[in-house]
């Protein structure tokens, strides 16, 4: 398998600020994230590249970026990746570089929901360069909501949610190593904590007024 691409030499340039969501599996930040695309159109929300085949429901290039494993081995060597990263040791994930560095440089709100280990490659890159960017934890309310989320789900074998699991305890204990807490115990909730974040306002919504000086 190709060596995890160097993210320090995708300098993400631009005026936007890049915002990291990240979290245990099933915490929700699919959910999230889709109500970020639903309510607040102004963010742009990357698209992942993934080995793993596509679950029901979710659309190529809409959800992710479902490539075969020749084709992520080339996006990888070609140096088409911001981040990549092997998760719950079985298939591929990777943010496309090319795409971000587009829109942070047009000036857009930019979103990048992505595994931890991902997260980890994008923060040593930004801070070799110097950008402007945050990075959110989605925690769930509590372990036993997390179980309850993950076993209901219901779209993965025994074997598949015990190492989904164990990949979550580890997940969560890397809660300090961001700079914000969201807790998922409300969908809507959490999403407008995250889009005023990014300086986002929802779809429709007044221009807050302004104060006396």
């Amino acid at each position: 398998m190709p060596a995890p691409h160097d993210a320090q030499d995708d300098v993400v340039r631009g005026p936007a600020r890049l915002t990291v969501l990240a979290g245990p599996t099933a915490v929700g930040k699919g959910t999230v994230s889709a109500d970020i695309r639903a309510r607040y159109p102004q963010v742009w929300l990357s698209v992942s590249a993934t080995t793993r085949p596509p679950r029901p429901g979710e659309v190529h290039g809409v959800h992710y970026l479902f490539v075969s494993p020749q084709e992520f081995d080339r996006m990888v060597s070609d140096g088409e990746m911001l981040e990549w990263a092997v998760v719950h040791g079985r298939h591929r994930y990777g943010t496309p570089r090319g795409p971000v560095v587009e829109h942070l440089s047009g000036g857009r709100p930019t979103l990048l929901e992505i595994d931890l280990q991902g997260a980890r490659q994008v923060r040593d890159a930004v801070r070799s360069a110097g950008l402007d960017a945050q990075f959110v934890f989605l925690a769930p309310p509590s372990r036993e909501e997390l179980v309850r989320r993950l076993v209901g789900r219901g779209t993965e074998d025994a074997a598949e949610r015990e190492r989904r699991l164990a990949t979550a305890e580890v997940e969560m204990a890397a809660e300090p190593e961001f700079d914000v807490t969201i807790v998922n115990d409300d969908v809507t909730r959490a999403t407008d904590e995250l889009a005023h974040l990014l300086g986002a306002r929802a779809e429709g919504a007044a221009p807050a007024a302004s104060q006396p000086a």
